[in-house]
């Protein structure tokens, strides 16, 4: 299917996809590792292969050319994946995502022994059309972990706020931990120069998501959901 609109340099996009069939994406915590090593090192017009790098070496640290993308924010779930991303070069984001998904596919096919299609289709895109969106996606991308232990807390309200903060500050595969101010390897996965700085520093970017947490909405008046997940695929 023929996607609504061109991908551009210097704009930024809502990147996701999810399993086929809903299926899960990630059957363990190397499993979502692995993704996150991949959102490293296959964001570079360079060529690097995980199996080719010396024991021990830390995939963070190893030197990428020319990046297609930056990263701002990803959360990675067990059936799906998100991304805001900004395109540096023209086609850049294809290419980035052609990467990461057949590398990420052949490790998951060859490890579970399976064959065939692991995502339901192309990934999908929204275009990133305003601050206020902009804003949005940071808080709804560092949310969706929230779904892993009351998945209805959207529509109904959280139950157990501090159980809701504490689960944020425990989940390691988003940029959340990144984007509060936690040193790990995984801050290299991000790039945020050509990003809006909305949040002076990580308390304040912990601050902006609580309070989506405990006020905002994920929803408009007429009960749909603000970010419409059933955009075409597109390659």
């Amino acid at each position: 299917m023929e996607r609504k609109f061109q991908f551009c340099a210097d704009e930024f996009y809502h990147v996701y996809n999810r399993g086929n069939d809903k299926r899960k994406i990630f059957e363990s915590f190397v499993d979502y590792q692995y993704f996150q090593k991949l959102l490293y090192i296959c964001n570079s017009t360079n060529r690097i292969i995980l199996r080719d790098l010396r024991k021990g070496e830390d995939v963070y640290s190893v030197k990428r050319d020319d990046e297609y993308v930056h990263i701002g924010s990803y959360c990675l779930m067990p059936n799906h994946f998100h991304l805001l991303i900004y395109e540096k070069t023209d086609g850049g984001i294809s290419k980035f995502m052609a990467k990461l998904s057949t590398a990420y596919v052949v490790y998951f096919n060859h490890k579970y022994k399976r064959t065939g299609g692991l995502f339901e289709g192309c990934f999908k895109a929204k275009e990133v059309v305003d601050d206020q969106y902009m804003q949005y996606l940071h808080a709804y991308i560092a949310l969706n972990p929230i779904k892993l232990i009351q998945k209805r807390w959207k529509e109904d309200g959280i139950e157990d706020i501090n159980k809701a903060k504490q689960h944020l500050a425990e989940y390691k595969y988003s940029s959340y931990l990144d984007q509060t101010g936690i040193v790990r390897r995984e801050n290299s996965i991000l790039e945020k120069s050509n990003f809006p700085e909305y949040f002076d520093s990580g308390t304040d970017f912990k601050h902006f998501v609580n309070e989506w947490l405990e006020f905002g909405s994920t929803y408009n008046t007429d009960g749909t959901e603000l970010i419409d997940t059933q955009d075409s695929p597109v390659c």
